[in-house]
């Protein structure tokens, strides 16, 4: 039996929240053990109490409203962000597909970003260089990609960050809300390359608020609602429960 490629095992996340100074300057200082025992105190809770493991090869989807914690959870597999309780374990190499475009330098052209990102997520130079011509047809950006990526809009930013994770070999792809980059003909790029991660065996976890993309793509789906586990099951069946209740 293989080992689960994510675990999440009581994990809990929140932050302390900051309070403007009321009453002054003189009041903070004489009473300062209880405004910083309300400071300790006073946290916003992003996740609460949380269970769940993926399997490899498997594709889980996290829905959810905004702010729900789906996110979150990303960022913890990831290892951006660490939990305040419980413990989260991961088993394989994780590329993140989270926010397009971080890491690049806009002084630089689109084809050296392409190398600055590459290494940055885990390769070496000389595996981005066999790839690099495979990433930038699929970035299709023409002549653009000899420029300095300043030039670039958000948009042709988004595709060259999705084309660079498109062109390793993940093991484990974390994908938040980014197949909707670009026009209609590269979003369907995207999903493709997403089938095919799939058929290769990829494990996938991804979240998003198209319902069509998790039909399309999960085998499993989890709903996060104020911050807790909501339902957890077959795609179809979870996401008729959420759309019934939003």
């Amino acid at each position: 039996m293989s080992i689960p490629a994510v675990v999440f095992n009581q994990v809990g996340k929140s932050y302390p929240q900051y309070h403007h100074i009321t009453g002054g300057i003189k009041n903070f200082v004489f009473h300062l053990p209880s405004v910083l025992r309300a400071v300790r105190d006073s946290r916003y809770v992003a996740l609460q109490d949380i269970n769940f493991s993926v399997k490899q090869g498997e594709c889980l989807g996290l829905i959810g409203r905004n702010g729900a914690g789906k996110s979150t959870s990303l960022g913890l597999i990831a290892g951006v962000l660490k939990p305040t309780v419980g413990q989260v374990t991961v088993s394989l190499r994780v590329s993140p597909l989270l926010e397009l475009g971080a890491g690049f330098n806009p002084d630089l052209t689109g084809r050296e970003n392409i190398f600055l990102n590459g290494v940055l997520l885990g390769m070496t130079r000389l595996e981005v260089a066999r790839k690099v011509d495979e990433i930038i047809a699929f970035a299709d950006l023409g002549d653009f990609i000899e420029q300095p990526i300043r030039v670039y809009s958000s948009g042709m930013v988004a595709r060259l960050g999705f084309s660079v994770v498109s062109g390793l070999d993940p093991e484990l792809l974390l994908i938040d809300e980014i197949l909707a980059v670009g026009d209609m003909r590269f979003q369907e790029k995207c999903m493709a390359k997403m089938m095919g991660f799939k058929q290769q065996g990829v494990t996938m976890i991804l979240v998003s608020h198209s319902m069509g993309d998790i039909l399309k793509i999960c085998d499993r789906v989890i709903w996060i609602e104020n911050h807790l586990v909501k339902m957890v099951g077959e795609p179809r069946q979870v996401v008729e429960s959420y759309l019934a209740n939003v």
